[in-house]
């Protein structure tokens, strides 16, 4: 057997994935940033949260987001992790905003949090906010992002209620 017909073949094979890699872009991170940490119920063993998010893409293409798999830290200590599905179009070189559902032990993340934090003291939590956001478009379909930043957590758990009358 020539081994001539196989010169070609391997060939026009390298030079179809020497394409493919061209295919997928070179995405930017995006950035992800908490926005508000809203309570919606408690009882003795767990507490659900809204956790009000912004995304920012740096990147020229829009982004269609399937969902993300996060992780929220509180002081550096574990809060809330899990999978969202919520989906949304990331416009190109824009933002958008979203809302997700969290459950967490109440014992254990927020009772830590409140003595981590030094007597109740909840106006400026440092917070982490890590995962990865899916979407459906181009080569690449998992984005990993990393974002730090403060939150008003005694805000959200009743200091924007001062001033409203009773119900």
């Amino acid at each position: 057997m020539s081994r001539m017909p196989l010169r070609p073949l391997l060939l026009a094979c390298l030079l179809l994935l020497a394409g493919c890699a061209g295919l997928g872009p070179n995405l930017l991170t995006p950035r992800v940033k908490v926005l508000d940490v809203r309570p919606l119920t408690a009882d003795m063993f767990a507490q659900r949260f809204t956790v009000r998010v912004l995304v920012h893409n740096p990147n020229d293409l829009e982004l269609p987001v399937r969902g993300i798999e996060y992780q929220l830290m509180l002081l550096g200590d574990s809060f809330a992790e899990g999978v969202s599905n919520e989906a949304f179009l990331l416009p190109a070189l824009g933002e958008a905003e979203f809302e997700m559902t969290v459950t967490t032990n109440f014992m254990s993340a927020l009772g830590r949090l409140v003595s981590r934090a030094g007597g109740g003291k909840l106006d400026k939590i440092e917070y982490e906010f890590t995962g990865k956001i899916f979407v459906d478009k181009g080569v690449v379909r998992k984005i990993p992002f990393s974002q730090q930043g403060v939150l008003d957590f005694k805000q959200a758990l009743g200091g924007s209620r001062q001033g409203q009358p009773a119900v």
